[in-house]
């Protein structure tokens, strides 16, 4: 079959060839290392399953910087709008001007609203907690608004002073003079149809409950705001399959039970009884510390994975959800595990979940063997250390 596009029905859902264009981005730092054994082990798994992906590589980044001058190309998103789908490694975040993220201005670019990140244990993975196993979670986080929009004044600017001094005249608010300002937007239309989604993938996976994380108990008319339009949506669409505990009394029956609870005591409970936990909804700030501090739980955002996803149009950028690590460059030792699992995502998002199933039972069956990059090994007694490549090719032989 020859390679072809992706595309995509009116209700978002995708038409996937048996050869899909993918397109790519390699990353900086360590990217020369994980990409190839991330890539080695999906072409792998979909060849099982007489499926072929045409990986079309495009510049961002470092590379791209290096190569044509820009940080983040034009074509490079163009590809990523009209090839719908795609995969991307960790990215050098440009200092003094440009971008403050490439992560973040791809994003809003093609208003992909959801982070869905994931959260479980792999039985081998070194933990600091007693029962990482009871960690289970899927995070929705809002991935367009809040303080990440972007919306910011540096302090002693002229915008700064100007709109210090509307804010005290208008709503007589008394903000140092020396502050920086920010801005922080949350929309009914953001926040519903992120909880939408978390809504119809706790749905359609079985998931018990879906949580919704905020601050509203200080921040009313933000976080707040989310909880009551996260509610709201739950009795206008989906009264048939979920309910609040508040009306049900934590007794939903069949439907699942949608819940809330304050970010501060959120943190704390995913600590001391986190299988009280399932699918999480939560604003953007949020869904950064909450995704970040649960990967540690499981053995860190070296295998965590993330997708940033767009449910109406269809568009999915996966990505490693770590950094760069430029000082461990070249040298096939880091884990590749975040950007391969972010290739898990991807399958699921294809449609190819017989293919994504097969990558986490190689993956867990290495592990569990204890065959493990230098990360694991150090924190595992008894464990084989291998480099990078070497790790994707034990992979490749159990899938």
């Amino acid at each position: 079959m020859p390679p072809a596009r992706i595309t995509v029905e009116a209700d978002g859902r995708l038409n996937v060839p048996d050869v899909p264009i993918i397109p790519f981005i390699r990353g900086d730092g360590i990217g020369v290392d994980i990409w190839p054994a991330a890539q080695a082990v999906l072409d792998a798994a979909v060849a099982k399953h007489a499926k072929r992906i045409e990986w079309l590589p495009v510049l961002a980044g470092q590379q791209a910087f290096d190569e044509v001058g820009t940080w983040l190309p034009e074509q490079t998103v163009t590809s990523f709008r009209d090839h719908v789908v795609g995969i991307k490694g960790p990215l050098t975040t440009p200092i003094g001007g440009g971008f403050r993220s490439l992560n973040v201005a791809l994003r809003q670019l093609l208003d992909l609203y959801v982070c869905l990140r994931p959260v479980r244990w792999f039985r081998g993975v070194p933990s600091p907690v007693k029962r990482p196993d009871k960690v289970d979670m899927v995070i929705f986080r809002e991935n367009i608004e809040d303080v990440y929009a972007g919306f910011e004044l540096e302090e002693g600017t002229d915008g700064a002073k100007r709109l210090i001094e509307f804010l005290h005249g208008e709503y007589g608010w008394d903000i140092r003079a020396d502050s920086g300002l920010g801005l922080k937007p949350v929309s009914v239309t953001g926040s519903k149809r992120l909880v939408r989604a978390a809504l119809h993938y706790a749905v359609s996976h079985g998931r018990r409950s879906v949580t919704l994380v905020h601050k509203g108990n200080i921040q009313k008319f933000t976080e707040g705001a989310f909880q009551k339009w996260g509610y709201e949506l739950v009795r206008d669409e989906f009264a048939d399959v979920a309910v609040s505990w508040d009306d049900c009394g934590g007794k939903p029956g069949e439907r699942v039970l949608v819940k809330d609870t304050i970010a501060d005591i959120f943190l704390q409970q995913v600590l001391t009884r986190p299988d009280e936990f399932d699918v999480i909804a939560t604003t953007n700030l949020n869904g950064d510390y909450a995704s970040d501090a649960l990967a540690a739980q499981v053995g860190g955002i070296g295998i965590a994975p993330g997708g940033n996803i767009n449910y109406v149009t269809g568009h999915g950028v996966f990505e490693a959800t770590h950094g760069t690590a430029p000082k461990y460059a070249g040298q096939d030792k880091v884990n590749p595990g975040s950007l391969l699992l972010s290739g898990v995502l991807m399958l699921e998002h294809l449609g190819w979940q017989a293919a994504a199933d097969d990558v986490v039972r190689a993956l867990e069956a290495t592990i569990g063997e204890g065959i493990v990059t230098y990360d694991f090994a150090r924190l595992t007694e008894g464990a084989t250390e291998v480099k990078t490549s070497e790790f994707a090719s034990a992979i490749v032989d159990r899938l």
